[in-house]
């Protein structure tokens, strides 16, 4: 049996660019994968400034761009007829990206195999070796493979989670389902375009090999009514959105509808003795604002250093510990800021008013941009002042609606002491969950 000094379960946009680093480190790296590559999976596609740094530190990003990687240079967001167009060039070294996994995936697994891991893909793993307590490698359809750390990057279904038994936290319901599909014949113009008509959410772009992704995200009340006539429904969808619409007017589709319905938010316990979760293993979010892909490879890097500080004798369980500690104070705003865009029903007055209030301002313009690209929290962007500022807007704006109104003003005030009163459980579960000291049995 060949032993590594880390197995990666999952070679998608995790579990390849933490190999590809680890490897570059000069550490003997094996990364399986139960899928052969290309393959498609589901995802919004877009991947933030923050996550084409990492593109370009794994060399991959030149490759990218010859394969027909879009650059976007701005973003176009909509809520009803409140309009925030943004641009990225000059706040970030990279533009965003949509691209498609199919041609994603494959180069990241290929960046891999070239830094030195190996890569094994069509490999199931179908358990863990154990030493007690201790995590000491895994089990796959092929044979054994022993290894000083497991890391799980194997997405919502993890097969690492589920057997160590990682616990899941701060769960939230899905808001809504989403379809998407590719099409020729639409003007590629270099914006990311974020939506809310009504009811329906909607993510578009252009994407690599001269096609534009476009996705809707109905409520999930609505997920049977969808799948009783997908063409007839996602069409009408489109068409509420006049400026995609008439965007889309001669748009051929290519292939058939992709469809995410079952899901939901979490975060997982994601450290314990000889093993540790990346990416969607560890923690998942609302899609509606774009950031799964641009996390895992955030995460990657981030984790690719705290393995090699913890196999260089600085403790391995200790560092895992503390990469956990630091995944979740880095997604936690995010991630409650990522249920509230996708909530499901229409944008309220007081809503549309907030976004008017961050159009009509340059900077807080600017810093929407950096919220997204995960620059600065949330809670910078949407202060109490703007808060108060947009209540009085929309009462001017929609009088009729001011009890209402005001009602969501004291329950978003409500809701960010609740967010900062989670916050601090989320450390002290953190400092508990790191004393007790048989934490993969939990």
């Amino acid at each position: 049996m060949e032993s590594f000094d880390v197995v990666v379960v999952g070679a998608r946009c995790a579990g390849s660019p933490l190999a590809a680093m680890l490897a570059r480190r000069g550490l003997k790296v094996c990364v399986l994968d139960r899928a052969h590559f290309p393959s498609e999976t589901p995802s919004t596609h877009m991947i933030q400034s923050c996550g084409v740094d990492v593109l370009d530190e794994l060399g991959v990003l030149d490759t990218l761009m010859s394969a027909g990687a879009a650059p976007l240079h701005g973003a176009t967001i909509a809520s009803d007829d409140v309009r925030i167009h943004a641009a990225v060039d000059g706040q970030a070294d990279h533009p965003v990206l949509c691209l498609r996994r199919l041609t994603l995936d494959v180069l990241l697994v290929e960046a891999a195999g070239a830094a030195g891991a190996e890569v094994r893909t069509g490999t199931r793993v179908a358990g863990l070796l154990r030493d007690g307590d201790r995590v000491t490698g895994v089990r796959t359809d092929k044979g054994t493979i022993p290894a000083r750390l497991v890391v799980g990057a194997d997405g919502r279904h993890s097969t690492v989670a589920d057997t160590v038994g990682a616990q899941e936290y701060d769960v939230t319901p899905p808001g809504r389902m989403v379809a998407w599909g590719y099409f020729e014949g639409v003007d590629r113009e270099p914006l990311a375009r974020f939506g809310r008509m009504k009811d329906m959410g909607y993510l578009a772009g252009p994407t690599d090999g001269d096609l534009y992704m476009a996705a809707i995200a109905p409520d999930q009340c609505r997920v049977n009514e969808f799948q009783a006539d997908r063409d007839t429904f996602f069409t009408n969808a489109i068409r509420n959105w006049p400026e995609l619409a008439d965007l889309m007017a001669d748009a051929k589709r290519v292939g058939p509808l992709r469809v995410f319905t079952k899901w939901h938010g979490y975060f997982r316990q994601s450290a314990g003795p000889g093993w540790v979760l990346v990416g969607d293993a560890g923690h998942f979010k609302d899609f509606s604002p774009g950031q799964g892909i641009s996390d895992a490879l955030r995460q990657a890097r981030h984790l690719a250093r705290s393995i090699e500080d913890g196999l260089a004798g600085n403790g391995l369980d200790d560092a895992m510990q503390r990469w956990w500690d630091w995944r979740d104070h880095d997604a936690y705003e995010m991630y409650w800021y990522a249920a509230r865009m996708g909530a499901p029903g229409p944008a309220t007055p007081w809503t549309n008013a907030l976004l008017r209030e961050i159009s009509a301002n340059p900077a807080a313009t600017r810093a929407f941009i950096q919220v997204l690209n995960h620059d600065i929290p949330p809670s910078q962007l949407y202060t109490p002042a703007m808060a108060w500022r947009a209540t009085a807007r929309a009462i001017r704006e929609q009088p009729r609606h001011a009890p209402a109104t005001v009602r969501q003003f004291i329950s978003t005030a409500r809701e960010g002491l609740q967010q900062a009163r989670r916050k601090q459980r989320l450390a002290d579960r953190t400092r508990s969950m790191n004393r007790e000291p048989d934490r993969s049995q939990r």
